[in-house]
């Protein structure tokens, strides 16, 4: 060192350094002329060298953006530094901080030559002196000039302005002056969702999900990060860690300086200044650094979400079966979030063992050996951390999975709620779901008095460590003055931070280590094949569809021996052909489907698929969008319709139709099979995959596949199959001979071989207006080749019914969610204390004023001991027994009140644990409850993923992140209050400033919490669309893949995950911004507290000094995150806001009424008497039933027919009240129903609805949810039902488990399976609601057979869509736009040619 600086004086000719001139001179630290034309000439060159290289080769690697326009600013900038200014005026990066810190640098490194050249007389021309001024005033300009960026006008990215960080300046990225204007927006007005600006494009999920894809295929870290993104954390962490550390050290300076009246005035000032340089300094890298972490978590949330949601799209049913949706959501909405989280504070894994370090090292210097005994305190501690953190992993495992559960069972509830509620089940499935609730809160509790443990431990370190390193240091002999006490004590508050921080980071990786896992273990789920079929192009005289030698099964057995679900599959479909697929219930329809589509494992075999493929699935997946999208809230017929319209719409090569007409009445199943599916139809010309439980349609195919117990019996045209005399001839001629008993004109001659004259009586454009002679082969031949389009134009009249009967219906039937706009009411806090309980709401608080006393008392006792005459007197014995009695005397003291503050910080932790636990526990039951009393509009108009999201997201919200937020304002609070009294009580003069300060520190709040809380609730109410989307995207799965459209799917997933991390950037930015000015105040407040504290040097002690400067330079941070707690209390507690308003809707009447119960055998008889019932769904809709009046008899089988959209369906939901009258009532045996109880209503009649909607769970669950009935009730109800032999051959029998949605049973089984719980409940009354319409013909025929049967007394109403099962009625209601046209016996009307019913019949080919 030496010898460099002998060379700079070799060069300079002078002396390069000299301490006593800068360091001791009376006027001021003034630099030698070596020195200034030096290192102060030099360094901001140097800064440029340095940074050249490194910068170059990021400019390279950003990507380009627009080219910023030629401003007048920016031709200034470019003729200062224009090398850099040039490239990034190219890059289109409107400033960067290399020319903004080079300017920076430059004008500080003027400032002691130019204050030196005032001060001292310098033998210099006056020329350059005035240059220097000239060069100053430059630098400055060009200093001011850099502040800007001058971007001119901007293009809108997707209707939105571009994201303001983009093109701000340096100086604006680093104070986040870029978020002022929405800041000062959402103060003036409450922000909407047009009000934001666009995603940052480096932002955007398709930026890093490539990225992210590529490294899970190499099995690397979800989280892993570029190692660019390291070292500028890495980097930033170094100034912040280093300026937490120069604060003590500048304080010690100043207590000296109090003391010691010899040291220049100067100096004081100078610490003064330089503790507001400290400060601000670590409050710039401090913020980036926060900044850098929360995007980074950002961007892993929308990978992630992004990575779970293109997964759930290629899981093959093994992978289905694993995770359930409630389970996927939670991936997405919790463990994504736990890792966002963890990556925000990722960075204190290497801050905090640094800053930890670095305290050590002062303390060393202040307090020598003693300080070790500190650190064993630390050590001691790190194996309790490792204790908790092991259980608290346990607890976290345990928690996901019962969260999991219940989040799988809401969904399900909510997607099921009609059925729930025309059974009056609510209660069970409500005592299910808190009973996994309080498994939840079991885990909940521990986990909270673990944290209570862990509050204790952390809490008390500090002091500990203190109390300990000062006990060594005195008892070892040492006197404890104030100048080291205090600056002991300042580091030990830094060290405060971190070691407060490792108990949250601990929690955060092992949430974040069980989240990764359970994320990894999804995204290693079974994938389907996607080389499972071939897909090749069609070539002239090929078949469309080939299937040879396949075996498929739903997932791989263990045992080799196990049976394919369908095996020895041979199918070739030829081109533009109609192939019809039939057989009974279980006999492997759908799974054919699914396996020609790619989503059955193939065991052996080829699949091959030449052309485009649309399928219409069996039940209709219809998403929450417009008609033109796909479709809105329909009846299950017009779902129906829409789904095949939607089919129809894509012009595909083929049509995959399984079972299509099932939900429509026969009117409508012939007017489709006749326009679109049939010969003649719009698809005529297209190859057609025909699955179908209806006869009728078979002799209009060209091919008939019969599929039995999973195998292809029998192949042929409809008239080969009838003449080989086999399985299918002989139950056709079965059916055709019941029906013909049934009926008064048999249909036999539907079934039979068609002829000449038969063709030529029918209607013109029928099935069989074909011209003589031709077959459906020949006519389906001869459309070859035509296209779609020219057969559209002449089927517009076909949508005109769906549009007539969707015109009435509320054009956005499902709402968008409402936003709370404003202040959060104070009745949301008031319900939030009054859920955990007043009494141990105010004992907490109590127990918290109580330790923070103590807390500000152990200081001020600090003073007493360091100021005390006889302790700090140098001629005072140190083992004199006096010396001894009075160092013990403060020793105990100090102690005595460190036991005290451990005291109330436990019992604080421990009753606020069992205070959040039961508010969790209230408000979760509260919302629960409430919902599940609401209308069915309120689904209706109610999506299940915004629904399952207040009972995840916000949950989760209430469970973990609001009592830590609460227990971390508790602190912030009465810290910042002790803070300001204890430095009011040192320095008086310093309230003089606390005021202002205080008013400005409430101003930034003020105007800070508008926008932030806004931003909070519209990043709610944009989370929730996500979840729908997946919730309904799962549920079309096949038909997304069938379409090909899941690059689509992933995409709008994708632009609603980053239209959600819009709000979510901004929030966290305005959170930045509000960090930064924040502590800009309380640097203001330390640098005032130390210039009062120079000033006051002739009559304040240094122990006061010291008490009032380390108080002070925690003002900065308590003050910071008690407005930072404040806004974010304010903001979560939105979490409690959005669960009060489901807790507060509209219900329906009350469950039980007991005033007006009904006796136990009620209804005895089974009448029903409806007297000008009128009825609408929601206030301001058109009624949907005109004034019926009817009665029905005990015992009497009423069937109810009508087109779809009649108000079939509505009726029976009258008989329910799922739906209310608009006027008149309902009796039932005499009695209004309307006085009822819903429970004592719905739990006396029976329905087999038209959904058979299935829960997950065993068979025994879902026949009997109270288990109220035996075993042997059970089996019975079965055996009538014709599943006993299914069940029996199961291995768990009733307790076999339904998958969600009981997707391991066909459609035809989960009907049979509602159809037992028909059985078990056998009332007097029974409705059946389109029951037998996804079932075939023999088993209709046995559905119908057992409910005469075992229903013989009971009095039955069935709306079907067959006509030929309500034949034998006593007597058919005839309903058309929800009015009565005719009540009569079937025979009857049969007989009246001019009837409704009886054109009804015409069209189902019965007369």
């Amino acid at each position: 060192m030496n010898e460099e600086a002998n060379f700079i004086e070799d060069f300079c000719n002078s002396t390069f350094w000299n301490l006593t001139l800068a360091w001791d001179d009376p006027r001021g630290p003034l630099f030698t002329w070596c020195f200034e034309e030096t290192v102060l000439r030099w360094l901001p060159c140097l800064w440029l060298a340095v940074c050249a290289l490194p910068y170059a080769v990021y400019l390279k690697r950003q990507p380009r953006l627009r080219q910023l326009p030629k401003q007048r600013l920016n031709v200034v900038k470019i003729l200062l530094v224009s090398v850099f200014i040039r490239v990034e005026f190219r890059k289109g990066i409107a400033a960067c901080g290399v020319p903004f810190i080079f300017w920076l640098l430059s004008l500080l490194c003027d400032v002691e030559p130019l204050y030196s050249r005032l001060i001292m007389d310098r033998e210099e021309e006056a020329l350059f002196q005035d240059l220097l001024f000239a060069r100053f005033g430059l630098q400055a300009l060009s200093l001011v000039l850099n502040c800007y960026a001058d971007v001119g006008r901007q293009a809108l990215v997707d209707g939105k302005e571009p994201c303001p960080e983009i093109r701000s300046s340096f100086l604006a990225r680093v104070t986040f002056f870029w978020m002022l204007r929405l800041l000062y927006r959402g103060y003036k007005v409450a922000l909407e969702e047009n009000h934001l600006f666009a995603l940052n494009p480096r932002d955007s999920t398709d930026r890093h999900l490539p990225k992210f894809m590529a490294a899970w295929q190499r099995q690397w870290a979800a989280f892993k990060r570029s190692p660019t993104n390291t070292l500028v954390l890495l980097t930033l962490l170094s100034p912040i860690d280093t300026s937490e550390f120069v604060n003590p050290s500048l304080l010690k300076y100043v207590i000296e300086y109090v003391e010691d009246k010899d040291i220049p005035v100067w100096k004081g000032y100078f610490y003064a200044v330089a503790f507001f340089c400290s400060s601000i300094t670590g409050t710039f890298f401090f913020h980036q650094l926060f900044h850098l972490g929360m995007t980074a978590g950002m961007q892993i949330k929308a990978v992630l979400i992004a990575a779970i949601y293109r997964k759930s799209l290629q899981l093959n049913p093994a992978g289905r079966k694993d995770s359930t949706v409630g389970e996927v959501v939670n991936l997405m909405s919790v463990d994504a979030q736990r890792l966002q989280d963890v990556a925000g504070y990722l960075w204190m894994l290497f801050s905090a063992p640094l800053q930890i370090t670095i305290a050590m090292v002062l303390l060393w210097q202040e307090l020598q050996a003693s300080v070790l005994a500190g650190l064993a305190v630390m050590i001691l501690l790190i194996p309790v951390n490792g204790f908790l953190a092991s259980v608290q992993r346990r607890l976290q495992v345990q928690q996901m999975k019962n969260k999991d559960n219940r989040i799988k069972l809401l969904n399900e509830i909510f997607s099921g709620i009609k059925v729930l509620k025309l059974y009056a089940w609510e209660l069970s499935f409500q005592r299910q779901v808190e009973d996994i609730r309080e498994l939840e809160l079991t885990t909940l509790r521990k986990a909270a008095y673990l944290n209570a443990v862990g509050t204790f431990t952390w809490t008390c370190a500090p002091f500990l460590v203190t109390l300990t390193t000062f006990a060594t240091y005195t008892l070892l002999g040492n006197n404890l003055t104030s100048a080291k006490a205090f600056t002991a004590l300042s580091l030990f508050n830094i060290l405060r931070f971190p070691i407060s921080m490792l108990p949250m980071l601990v929690s955060y990786c092992v949430t974040a280590a069980v989240s990764v896992r359970r994320i990894s273990k999804f995204l290693s789920s079974e994938e389907l094949d996607p080389d499972v079929v071939n897909r090749e192009q069609h070539l002239r005289g090929q078949p469309r569809i080939e299937v040879r030698e396949a075996d498929f099964c739903w997932e791989r057995s263990p045992s080799a021996s196990a049976e394919p679900t369908l095996s020895n599959v041979n199918l070739i479909v030829p081109d533009g052909s109609l192939t019809a697929v039939v057989g009974t219930v279980g006999s492997g329809k759908s799974s054919l489907v699914s396996g020609i589509l790619g989503d059955m494992l193939k065991l052996r075999g080829q699949v091959t698929l030449r052309g485009s493929v649309a399928l219409v699935a069996q039940q209709a997946w219809i998403q929450n969008a417009t008609l033109r999208d796909n479709g809105i809230n329909l009846s299950g017929g017009q779902k129906q319709r829409v789904s095949l319209a939607r089919a129809v719409y894509q012009d595909a090569d083929i049509y995959i139709l399984d079972d299509p007409l099932s939900a429509v009445d026969s009117h409508v199943g012939k007017h489709i099979f006749d326009n679109v599916i049939g010969p003649n139809g719009v698809l005529a010309g297209k190859t057609r995959l025909f699955v179908t439980n209806a006869l009728q349609w078979l002799p209009f195919v060209d091919n008939i596949v019969v599929l039995n117990h999973g195998q292809l019996s029998e192949q042929g045209t409809y008239e080969e199959l009838v003449s080989r005399n086999g399985p299918f001839a002989q139950f056709l001629r079965q059916y055709m001979n019941e029906q013909a008993a049934a009926s008064p004109s048999s249909p036999a001659d539907a079934f039979g071989p068609r002829s000449p004259a038969r063709s030529r009586k029918s209607s013109e454009g029928g099935v069989d207006g074909l011209p003589p002679g031709a077959s459906a082969g020949s006519a389906s031949a001869s459309g070859r080749g035509r296209r779609l389009s020219r057969r559209m134009s002449s089927r517009v009249e076909d949508l005109v019914q769906v549009k007539e009967e969707t015109k009435k219906q509320n054009r956005q039937l499902i709402q968008d969610e409402r936003s709370e706009t404003g202040n959060v009411r104070l009745t949301v806090f008031i319900s939030y204390f009054r859920s955990m309980n007043a009494w141990l709401a105010c004992l907490f608080f109590l127990f918290f004023l109580l330790y923070q006393a103590a807390s500000v008392y152990s200081n001020i006792w600090l003073t007493f001991w360091t100021s005390d005459p006889y302790l700090n007197n140098k001629s005072s014995l140190s083992n004199s027994s006096e010396y001894v009695n009075k160092r013990n005397m403060y020793l105990g003291g100090y102690g005595g009140i460190g036991v005290a503050q451990s005291v109330f910080v436990l019992l604080f932790a421990i009753v606020a644990a069992m205070a959040f636990v039961i508010s969790s526990r209230q408000l979760h039951s509260k919302m629960l409850s409430n919902i599940l009393k609401a209308p069915m509009s309120f689904f209706d108009t109610t999506p299940v993923g915004r629904i399952v999201n207040r009972f995840s997201r916000d949950i989760e919200t209430i469970d973990s992140l609001l009592p830590q937020m609460f227990r971390s304002w508790i602190s912030t609070f009465f810290n910042v209050v002790s803070t300001v009294i204890v430095i009011s009580y040192s320095t008086p003069l310093f309230m003089t400033v606390i005021v202002p300060l205080g008013l400005l520190y409430f101003f930034i709040q003020r105007f800070f919490i508008c926008t932030s809380r806004q931003l909070k609730r519209l990043e709610s109410t944009t989370r929730s669309p996500i979840y729908t989307h997946f919730s309904e995207t799962v549920t079309g799965t096949q038909t997304i893949r069938a379409y090909a459209v899941v690059d689509a799917f992933v995409t709008e997933s994708q632009r609603r995950v980053d239209f959600n991390q819009i709000f979510y950037f901004a929030g966290i930015s305005s959170n930045r911004w509000l960090g930064f000015h924040l502590e800009l105040c309380g640097a203001l407040a330390v640098f005032a507290a130390t210039l009062f504290a120079v000033l006051g040097r002739d009559t304040i002690s240094g122990a006061i000094v010291g008490l009032s400067v380390s108080y002070a330079l925690q003002v900065t941070g308590a003050l910071n995150w008690m407005v930072r707690m404040s806004s974010d209390l304010e903001t979560n507690i939105v979490s409690v806001e959005r669960l009060e308003e489901y807790a507060s809707i509209a219900t329906e009447a009350e469950w039980d009424v007991p005033e007006t119960r009904p006796p136990p055998n009620w209804p005895d008889r089974g009448s029903v008497s409806m007297h000008d019932l009128a009825v609408r769904y929601r206030d301001g809709l058109e009624l949907v039933l005109h004034g019926l009046t009817c009665d029905v008899k005990p015992g009497e089988k009423v069937g109810i027919v009508g087109r779809t959209g009649a108000g079939k369906s509505s009726l029976t939901l009258c008989l329910f009240r799922i739906v209310e009258a608009a006027r008149g009532r309902v009796l039932i045996d005499g009695e209004d129903i309307r006085r009822l109880g819903l429970h004592q209503l719905r739990s006396r009649i029976t329905i087999l609805p038209q959904d058979p909607v299935i829960f997950s769970g065993t068979l025994r669950v879902n026949l009997d949810p109270f288990n109220e009935k035996t075993d042997s009730e059970v089996w019975t109800a079965l055996e009538l039902a014709h599943l006993k032999d299914f069940v029996a051959r199961l291995p768990e029998g009733l307790a076999y488990q339904c998958g969600e949605g009981g997707s391991n049973l066909s459609v035809g089984q989960r009907q049979l399976l509602c159809l037992a719980r028909t059985l078990l409940r056998k009332s007097k009354i029974l409705v059946l609601d389109e029951a037998t319409a996804a079932v075939d013909l023999e088993t209709d025929s046995l559905i119908q057979q057992t409910i005469r049967r075992e229903f013989k007394d009971s009095t039955v109403i069935t709306i079907a869509h067959r006509l030929n099962t309500i034949l034998d009625s006593d007597r058919v209601l005839v309903l058309d736009r929800g009015v009565i046209k005719e009540f009569e016996n079937p025979r009857t009307l049969l007989q009246r040619p001019n009837s409704s019913f009886y054109s009804m019949a015409k069209d189902a080919k019965l007369v």
